[in-house]
């Protein structure tokens, strides 16, 4: 016999009942918009940005040195944690904000040092700048940046600035723009000192990415359905370079022809009269080097292989961390870039004792998705992914994480040296 039906005398519903299930959701007339609220996740911006931007300069965003082993493994390092959250906890509320390098950040995050950003979007570093502005939390302008000191403090006039440093060749270049940050109320240098040559991005030679992009029968079939990208390319104002006198070549071709590999620890000692504000070496990816930075009076480092696109097979700065912390951390501060993709990434960074993170990609991603907007969504999906992460583990404060909060898995384990 057939089941008995738990609910005798069944009725069609009333259209006041229909009602109620069939609202329609206005839509969204603005297409960037549109686009922008349906992402997700930072893989979604990513998505985005390749369908809308021409493939060299995606590539030079997306790419990492030779194989792109470090990239990988710098993901693949937060994608091999375990977070074990507390219970019976309010957080109803949580506070996400922390200081970092002598200023406030709404966020345990900031905007990375990226150069050839225009390229990327004709917004370039102002959509970085004022994006991040806006949300309370640090960008950094690096040193081969497509706009001025000037115009991103104009563009982030009362959010904090930060100046990333390369010392080139030309060592007067360099100095010089050290006085103008400072002019300019920049209140943290980030001196870079992975790059002595430029590192082999091997999409990028494959695409015959050049400064300026150059058209070419490839670049222009990929050009064909991304009019929109030229379109803002070729009617914006010409890409100009507040550290390179001249363009033209590949960009290892020119980091090779800027930079000097014979930089040391007194070059370090003249930035360091030079500097008014809070010094902090990014590139250190050995406890060693950490200590004697240290012992050199920096007021923090950043750990950071340059997002896999220097040496290929570096040091995953997630894996170095620990050790560094526990070698340095009651000395000076700790900051942590590579890899970041997710909030629950920058959470365990600052679990496992990171004071603060930067993120390069992610923030192209969202520039290349959408511009100013889309930097804004990507500060804010990471927010968002930040404040669940906390409440999820049950903390309250960046202060209450700690490392009995993650555990880092083994993947690769290094073999005992002979």
């Amino acid at each position: 016999m057939p089941p008995r039906d738990p609910f005798p005398g069944r009725q069609l519903p009333r259209p006041s009942e229909l009602a109620e299930l069939l609202r329609v959701k206005r839509p969204t007339l603005n297409a960037r918009r549109r686009r922008l609220d349906a992402a997700l996740t930072i893989e979604d911006l990513r998505a985005i940005a390749k369908r809308r931007t021409p493939a060299a300069a995606f590539d030079y965003t997306d790419g990492a040195a030779e194989g792109e082993l470090s990239l990988r493994r710098a993901r693949q390092a937060f994608r091999d944690i375990e977070l074990h959250p507390s219970i019976l906890r309010d957080v109803s509320r949580v506070d996400t904000s922390t200081t970092v390098f002598g200023g406030p950040s709404a966020q345990p995050f900031g905007i990375a040092p990226t150069g050839f950003t225009r390229l990327m979007h004709t917004h370039g570093e102002h959509a970085g700048a004022a994006a991040a502005g806006a949300a309370g939390i640090p960008f950094t302008l690096s040193t081969l940046g497509t706009a001025s000191i000037e115009d991103v403090k104009a563009a982030n006039p009362d959010g904090r600035n930060w100046f990333q440093l390369y010392v080139m060749k030309q060592r007067d270049i360099s100095f010089g723009l050290v006085e103008r940050a400072a002019r300019a109320g920049f209140d943290t240098l980030m001196f870079t000192v992975d790059t002595p040559v430029a590192g082999a991005r091997l999409r990028d030679t494959r695409n015959g990415f050049s400064i300026p992009p150059q058209l070419s029968l490839r670049t222009i079939a990929n050009a064909v359905p991304r009019p929109w990208w030229w379109y803002d390319f070729l009617t914006a104002p010409r890409l100009e370079f507040a550290s390179l006198s001249s363009t033209g070549g590949t960009v290892g071709q020119l980091l090779d022809s800027a930079m000097d590999p014979s930089v040391t620890d007194a070059d370090l000692a003249t930035i360091r009269e030079l500097w008014p504000g809070r010094l902090v070496v990014k590139g250190v990816q050995t406890v060693a080097d950490a200590r004697r930075l240290v012992d050199l009076g920096v007021d923090g480092m950043v750990l950071s292989n340059h997002g896999g696109r220097q040496l290929d097979r570096a040091p995953v700065p997630f894996h170095l961390l620990p050790d560094v912390v526990r070698e340095v951390g009651a000395h000076t501060e700790v900051a942590l870039d590579t890899g970041i993709m997710n909030g629950a990434d920058i959470v365990a960074s600052v679990a496992l004792g990171a004071r603060f993170t930067l993120v390069g990609r992610a923030y192209l991603y969202g520039l290349m998705a959408g511009g100013q907007e889309g930097v804004a969504r990507a500060i804010a999906i990471l927010s968002e992914q930040v404040v669940r992460t906390m409440k999820l583990l049950q903390v309250t404060t960046l202060e209450e994480l700690g490392p009995q909060h993650v555990t880092q898995l083994q993947r690769l384990v290094p073999r005992p040296r002979p």
